[in-house]
């Protein structure tokens, strides 16, 4: 029968505390709410996180039961509320701020709350009823915040990393997209933001699409890193108060769960105390963070003007971009990805600074590790989609201004070198960048090539080099050419 009391008592072992009688955790969340009210975010921010708590204390009940140190009805009663946990229920109830005290042991205790909780409640007794389920003897038994909570942050980042890259690789296909569609525009290539030679608009967004790509295998590759768990390690890697054969019963049930090709750690001291693989994988993440800032400056900068810029491409108008100058629209969605970039680089020194101030056996950090690695794949997830949707599938190419700029560019007579000669090139761009004038209308005037010979040369195939001149060609020399030009 539910109490119509609007608080129950709690007690642990500093005393007693009065805890709502709606809530599902208990007294030592209600303590961490106290003691930590910094970050203003409790853990649910970070759905996979919680959804891996779940799995990790339903696999840890299912192993116990396996074993025999369990009895049935208590490890099903855990195993089913976990799994509404994972199912997406009661996230509200896992209340404690990302940055914590501890090393996680208030997150590993509003886990064991909360599911002990809706278990008695399942099982028709009051929140609170730990005499018959109790949150540390059963939901937490043969288990340590210090394996249970490293561990469900490798299998949360190992869930949400499915949907970043997901994200990531539809991305790329949105780069792919325009680089078919803007196969046959030419335009001017820069190096050091000077004019270099020709390319096509496309080649430059294939180049976007297969830099990404680049990232997503390196991502999956690092995820490898994060798949060594510790469970069965307990306090300090020893497995006191663990039955031997636990650490594999939980490991097969966690795998089967997670559907992640997790194993365990051959020295669990070492792998307790450990968070290298955060730091590797934090890396990976910055630098596909900073790879994507950069292709936001590139989309900046090639839409910049639209009259007194680059204006080679135009982003889609997403808001007006001046509340004092009519008409002006910002390239507002790069910029949002260029922040992002700038927050996951941070993150990636806060990450760094906290694996290198663990001491001894434990890493008492791991809370702001965990928070500054959910952050940057939370946000960059969220980047590469607005990216994409807002930006990406809707530029267009400035087609008309792009072939006047590559028509007066000096840097096409690079590919009319190997016809009419190093110096004459040289003096024909010179003219060319005094009078503004067509560099192949100079070249035919001057008698040196054919229209045929120069269209051809300066064809959008030859001049991107997707259609290479393999053979010798003998250097056309005209007496004075250069001097008279």
């Amino acid at each position: 029968m539910a109490s119509d009391a609007t608080t129950r008592t709690e007690t642990d072992s500093l005393g007693s505390m009065e805890i709502p009688t709606a809530a599902y955790w208990g007294i030592h969340t209600a303590r961490a709410l106290e003691n930590f009210p910094i970050s203003m975010r409790p853990i649910s921010v970070y759905r996979d996180l919680v959804v891996a708590l779940a799995m990790v204390k339903q696999a840890s009940a299912r192993a116990n039961k396996q074993i025999g140190v369990l009895d049935a009805a208590r490890a099903d009663l855990i195993d089913q509320a976990a799994q509404r946990v994972i199912d997406g229920e009661f996230h509200d109830q896992f209340v404690v701020g990302v940055i914590q005290g501890g090393a996680g042991t208030s997150t590993n205790m509003n886990a064991n709350e909360v599911i002990t909780n809706i278990a008695l409640e399942m099982a028709g007794r009051e929140k609170g009823d730990y005499a018959f389920l109790s949150p540390i003897d059963h939901t937490n038994r043969s288990q340590s915040t210090n394996d249970v909570y490293p561990t469900a942050i490798k299998v949360g980042l190992g869930l949400d990393l499915q949907s970043l890259l997901e994200e990531l690789d539809l991305l790329r296909r949105a780069f792919l997209n325009k680089a078919d569609e803007f196969h046959d525009v030419l335009k001017v290539g820069r190096t050091q933001l000077q004019d270099a030679v020709p390319m096509t608009l496309g080649q430059e967004f294939h180049g976007f699409a297969t830099t990404l790509g680049e990232d997503y295998h390196r991502l999956r590759e690092n995820a490898h890193l994060l798949y060594e768990i510790n469970m069965g390690a307990t306090a300090i890697g020893t497995g006191i108060t663990t039955h031997p054969d636990y650490s594999e019963a939980v490991l097969h049930h966690l795998r089967e769960i997670s559907e992640l090709d997790l194993d365990t750690a051959v020295d669990l001291v070492e792998s307790t105390s450990d968070t290298g693989a955060f730091m590797s994988f934090s890396s990976t993440l910055k630098r596909n963070a900073i790879k994507l800032s950069k292709i936001s400056n590139d989309l900046r900068l090639l839409s910049s003007g639209p009259q007194a810029g680059f204006g080679e491409i135009n982003l889609p108008a997403r808001q007006a971009g001046s509340s004092i100058m009519p008409g002006k629209v910002n390239p507002v969605i790069p910029e949002v990805v260029n922040q992002v970039a700038f927050a996951v680089a941070g993150a990636d020194l806060t990450v760094t600074m906290a694996v290198e101030g663990g001491q001894l056996q434990l890493n008492a950090f791991e809370p702001v590790i965990a928070h500054s690695i959910f952050q940057s794949i939370t946000w960059m997830r969220r980047a590469m989609r607005t990216l994409r949707v807002n930006c990406v599938d809707g530029i267009t190419a400035n087609r008309e201004r792009l072939g006047t700029m590559v028509g007066s560019s000096v840097g096409v007579i690079t590919a009319l070198t190997p016809f009419i000669g190093y110096t004459a090139a040289a003096a024909l761009a010179k003219t060319a960048l005094l009078t503004k004038r067509n560099v192949g209308d100079l070249v035919v005037e001057a008698g040196l090539m054919s229209r045929d010979e120069v269209d051809k040369q300066l064809s959008p195939a030859r001049l991107s080099g997707l259609q290479a001149v393999t053979r010798a060609i003998p250097v056309i020399t005209k007496p004075g050419a250069a001097e008279g030009v």
